[in-house]
């Protein structure tokens, strides 16, 4: 299937009931600007585009909401319970941007999208969630390209410090997309700052 746009993506995931209901379970919290992020979001486009019959494991799916009202660690996990009761043997976990910022060294988050524009690679500076006809909305602060054109590159803040960078190598490493997904490439710092 071609993947030209975020219609498309979220035509892609709306024609997934897997990820719908994951989608559903997460609105059901109600939680104050809530988004499904990262990986939910990035490998099912690549295993799409790499025409993937499987669906690849999530090592998490990463629920993220802004609430500076209550920025206890401790109702996360309450969240993640609620999520592990809903839908069990998923790797759920819960994480309220308003005070993630400190976890990662930046100025505070402004909303949970303002987060994920923070995330270390661009491709995966992605969210979804639902509107109230349950259609898929998609937050793409950093764009859509380098996702759809199975880049992976560090967000522009990332590109700010070594010791970000450093943080930025180091996940591609761990991570090592491009032995799930062999189309990936990645675009190096010497590359982007000659451009």
């Amino acid at each position: 299937m071609e993947i030209r746009n975020k219609q498309d993506v979220t035509a892609l995931i709306e024609n997934d009931q897997w990820m719908m209901d994951i989608l559903k379970a997460a609105q059901s919290l109600n939680l104050p600007d809530w988004w499904i992020c990262a990986g939910f979001v990035r490998s099912k486009i690549w295993d799409t585009l790499h025409g993937f019959k499987e669906r690849t494991p999530l090592g998490d799916i990463d629920v993220v909401y802004y609430d500076r009202s209550n920025m206890d660690k401790t109702i996360e996990k309450k969240y993640d319970k609620k999520l592990h009761t809903c839908m069990p043997n998923l790797p759920w976990s819960v994480k309220n941007e308003a005070r993630m910022h400190i976890v990662n060294g930046f100025e505070p988050y402004t909303s949970a999208v303002d987060a994920i524009s923070k995330f270390p690679e661009t491709a995966t500076a992605l969210g979804v969630k639902l509107n109230e006809e349950d259609k898929v909305i998609l937050a793409a602060p950093c764009g859509i390209e380098d996702v759809l054109n199975m880049v992976v590159k560090p967000t522009e803040v990332f590109m700010e410090t070594e010791e970000r960078m450093k943080h930025f190598r180091n996940r591609l490493k761990k991570k090592n997309w491009m032995t799930t997904w062999d189309k990936v490439r990645v675009i190096e710092l010497e590359t982007i700052k000659k451009a």
